[in-house]
């Protein structure tokens, strides 16, 4: 399985790359530092964004704290891919590969530019959700597959001991 992880986040974090890369051709621009945005249709707007913060702009200041997050992002990382070499599902191999993917996607934008670049920014009428970037997109959809597996695999041990609910 970690094979198998490790391929879904090679995949990912090639991918963000590539996303990331072509938004800063489409702007013209080689880093993050500028704002662009240009609307695509009445609830998505294409951004060029730099988040120096946490998840949707928290702690949002330059400097010191992005090479904060980057390294703590690291260890997580490492974290992770220690985990990934005891996995024997292969829901969770993959949701594991999402989750170190999109977190290699970030730390290389927060090593290479300060920041994150994000650029998917939705919205309805007055309401806008945070800028997102596919890396994001990858590490909530891996902590999805993450809780899903924990249930299922609950479900099918408190099932394999004749137990019908999953009280305690």
């Amino acid at each position: 399985m970690l094979g198998r992880g490790l391929l879904v986040a090679a995949l990912v974090a090639a991918l963000d790359r590539i996303s990331k890369q072509a938004l800063l051709s489409h702007f013209h621009e080689v880093a993050c530092g500028i704002t662009h945005e240009e609307t695509i249709t009445s609830f998505l707007k294409l951004v060029l964004t730099c988040n120096a913060g946490v998840s949707f702009g928290l702690l949002n200041r330059s400097g010191l704290s992005s090479l904060i997050f980057a390294i703590g992002a690291l260890v997580i990382i490492l974290v992770l891919v220690v985990w990934l070499s005891r996995v024997r599902a292969s829901l969770l191999a993959v949701a594991i590969g999402l989750v170190i993917g999109g977190a290699i996607g970030n730390v290389t934008d927060r090593l290479r530019f300060g920041g994150v670049i994000d650029f998917l920014y939705f919205h309805a009428s007055a309401w806008y959700w945070p800028a997102f970037n596919l890396a994001d997109s990858a590490i909530c959809l891996g902590v999805a597959a993450m809780l899903l597996e924990g249930m299922l695999s609950r479900r099918a041990t408190a099932q394999g001991k004749g137990r019908e609910d999953l009280s305690p």
